[in-house]
């Protein structure tokens, strides 16, 4: 861990996986986060086998998802409290264990419990390991530079955004020759290995746990409001476009679904997957602070030409103009929330950034479909892109009023 790390000038994607330890422990937590791809679709698709019910199916992953969601703080101050290692393996196997028993009464013969299957569903989202915002504290160890941390986080978000639509597909090859609940034991068998290959990591192992007083008080989480508000305006945009997508595909003659969809929403990861490779090169000289409001505004203007789509051919270049600010945005909000974190907190700092832009999406699907049974969906993509350029102002105004020096430079240390 005594090797020099490379300088702001050499700061590349490429530097990022030559620091020591970084490819093994990065591949190994893409493993076990190759799991949140595919399990939620796993076991929406085997509760609506084994009960017959949409109703059915819809409640169990709403248990699920609110677990996962507004419980990742509290999984993460686990991890500050007593480090990866400690934390982790015990979550795991409380969180594979649920899953093998949600899985077995999924295949079981008869008629599924509805309430034991949402009881298990909501007990397995709130012990899922924390991967994903433990990677990130661990890159802070790793690339303490912030020029290379900022490509880290960029290379990170992406690979995540990849992750996340290459899960379903696997499920989607997996159903064409077994039942549902078989992607819930491969998502099972993904976080096993995912996770053994993390936390025997030395990058990991070298993770102190974090100061125990301030875990209970939540110390060293001050100067999160901004990125959490941001990012929740991210997610809000997220959930809303999802479903304007297919309110624009039915009302433009194209039906619910199938490939019309698919493109436009393939076509928003797509800029957010370019967008984020292309923000993480630049030497920016704005601090994140800076830029979050900026990148935030960006999103919201597109979204407000995307009510000016005549057809999906249109619809889909908008969706790729707005995915072109997702990326940046998240990883912005990282690297703000990894400034204002004392190090006993960087994990709960970025779970807060998760549990915002995952709150902001559920609450934005469930604005969508409100203002799509109201409104043309022109004028529903221009409200929502209001919203969110409402965010961006909010959270601008709010940089001018912090004092000089406090989170949203780039002055901190990084970690010893």
């Amino acid at each position: 861990m005594a090797t020099p790390m490379p300088t702001p000038m050499s700061a590349s994607y490429a530097a990022v996986l030559r620091v020591p330890y970084a490819r093994r422990t990065f591949a190994a937590a893409l493993t076990g986060r190759l799991s949140y791809g595919i399990v939620p679709l796993s076991v929406m698709l085997a509760v609506t086998r084994a009960s017959g019910s949409y109703a059915v199916a819809g409640s169990v992953m709403a248990l699920f998802g609110a677990t996962v969601v507004f419980l990742s703080p509290a999984r993460a101050a686990l991890v500050d409290r007593h480090g990866p290692r400690r934390a982790l393996i015990p979550m795991t196997a409380v969180y594979t264990t649920l899953l093998g028993l949600l899985a077995a009464a999924l295949v079981r013969p008869g008629p599924a419990s509805a309430p034991v299957l949402g009881a298990l569903a909501a007990a397995a989202g709130a012990s899922v390991p924390p991967l994903g915002p433990t990677m990130r504290a661990v890159w802070g160890r790793l690339a303490p530079d912030r020029a290379l941390l900022q490509r880290a986080y960029s290379l990170d978000g992406v690979a995540e955004e990849l992750l996340f639509v290459t899960g379903p597909l696997l499920v989607g090859v997996l159903v064409g020759f077994a039942p549902p609940a078989a992607g819930i034991v491969v998502g099972t068998a993904l976080m096993v290995a995912g996770t053994a290959g993390f936390v025997s990591s030395p990058a990991v192992r070298a993770v102190p746990p974090g100061k125990a007083a301030a875990a209970r008080r939540g110390g060293g989480l001050r100067g999160l409001g901004r990125p959490v508000v941001a990012i929740a305006g991210v997610g809000l945009a997220l959930g809303v476009v999802d479903l304007l997508v297919v309110a624009f595909a039915e009302r433009h003659g194209h039906g619910t679904g199938g490939p019309a969809v698919a493109w436009v929403l393939a076509a928003l990861s797509a800029g957010s997957a370019v967008g984020g490779l292309l923000h993480g090169a630049v030497d920016w000289r704005a601090s994140a602070g800076t830029r979050l409001p900026l990148l935030t505004a960006g999103l919201g203007l597109t979204l407000c030409g995307a009510g000016l789509a005549p057809g999906l051919g249109a619809l889909a270049v908008a969706a790729a103009a707005a995915g072109f600010f997702v990326s940046p945005a998240l990883t912005t909000a990282y690297l703000m929330a990894d400034e204002s974190a004392a190090p006993e907190a960087r994990v709960r700092a970025g779970a807060w950034v998760n549990t915002a832009v995952n709150a902001g999406s559920t609450a934005g699907t469930a604005a969508a479909g409100a203002l799509a049974a109201r409104l043309p969906v022109g004028v529903c993509f221009a409200v929502t892109g209001a919203a969110v350029l409402a965010t961006a102002a909010a959270v601008a105004v709010a940089g001018t009023l912090r004092r000089p020096g406090r989170i949203g430079g780039l002055s901190r240390p990084g970690p010893a």
